[in-house]
């Protein structure tokens, strides 16, 4: 589990192709310290497994279902990415719950500037648009954000100067592709509720607001 916070960002150092997937191997720093072969790290909000470690990289597998559900396969060497590692037991939940499992990619739209901050305005599938809330979470590219607007075509984030610094969102341009992660609590309630209409349950979409959900 990760929590959408980035550690450092890292640089890619090879991507090649393995057994219908492919192997990475990423330059870091940070994400290094008391990881060991076996760990996940967190790659643009993708979970991967380190595989191998040296002196200031690491290597993972990747999936062909991977790649074609994210924008890893799209880098190459020198491309940036956002690290993250597995939250530990201790360590604060500073954004929000982040599975590493990502839902699918949207497309930067359009980028604002309003004072010290920076809009970013993504589209995405009515798949992924419907379980977005205004002022829910979500995670863009491994990085926990919270959704300031949305509508049936895209959403839209406002990114603070520290979050633009530290990761890799404002180097992105107009139709770039990142992957997205929502709300993992949207999602199981997505599922519980057509569970219960399927089952003939009482408990609707309008038994719970009468109740104030």
């Amino acid at each position: 589990m990760f929590t959408g916070i980035i550690e450092e960002v890292g640089r890619v150092q090879s991507l090649e192709a393995a057994q219908a997937g492919a192997r990475i191997r990423i330059g870091a720093q940070k994400v290094l310290q008391g990881t060991k072969v076996g760990d996940s790290i967190c790659v643009n909000g993708v979970c991967l497994t380190a595989t191998s470690l040296g002196a200031g990289f690491f290597t993972a597998d990747v999936m062909a279902e991977t790649l074609r559900r994210s924008n890893l396969g799209s880098l190459s060497s020198g491309s940036e990415v956002n690290l993250e590692r597995a939250m530990s037991a201790e360590g604060r939940f500073g954004g929000h719950i982040v599975s590493g499992h990502i839902d699918g990619t949207g497309t930067i739209a359009r980028t604002e500037r309003e004072g010290n901050a920076v809009w970013v305005y993504v589209s995405a599938s009515q798949e992924i648009l419907s379980l977005i809330v205004q002022k829910g979470s979500i995670a863009i590219d491994g990085i926990s954000l919270t959704v300031a607007k949305v509508d049936q075509k895209q959403f839209a984030v406002s990114v603070i100067p520290h979050t633009g610094e530290e990761t890799t969102l404002l180097s992105k341009k107009p139709g770039d592709h990142v992957n997205l992660e929502n709300d993992i609590v949207g999602k199981y309630v997505q599922k519980l509720m057509g569970l219960s209409a399927s089952n003939g349950s009482n408990i609707t979409e309008e038994f719970l607001r009468e109740r104030g959900f």
